[in-house]
């Protein structure tokens, strides 16, 4: 099992529509997220920032991403719910609305 974090930013007009949208993610967007592999997914929020955990249970974590974001329903989830979010810049430029983390501790 592989861990992730990630970080990122709501703008502070859309955190309603963000919170919302993620009370009631679609069904299918749920049964693709488990079968690219992925587990125990939360979200959390602080002060406009995102911090995201998963578990990728998978043996090849970059094929698993490409699949989930060719599929359709995965698109159009994105659709909504990216423009709630802001860019992330890492190291100067822009890095996308979320952005990788480095794990600096963990306890089984």
């Amino acid at each position: 099992m592989r861990r992730f974090g990630w970080m990122g930013r709501v703008k502070p007009e859309k955190y309603e529509e963000y919170k919302r949208l993620h009370a009631d993610v679609w069904p299918d967007v749920l049964e693709i997220i488990t079968a690219c592999n992925l587990r125990n997914y939360s979200i959390y929020y602080r002060d406009g920032m995102l911090f995201t955990y998963v578990a990728y249970v998978g043996e090849d974590f970059e094929a698993d991403m490409a699949r989930m974001g060719a599929e359709p329903k995965t698109q159009e989830w994105w659709s909504v719910c990216v423009p709630c979010l802001e860019p992330v810049e890492e190291d100067g430029a822009a890095a996308g609305v979320w952005a990788d983390m480095d794990e600096i501790f963990h306890l089984d």
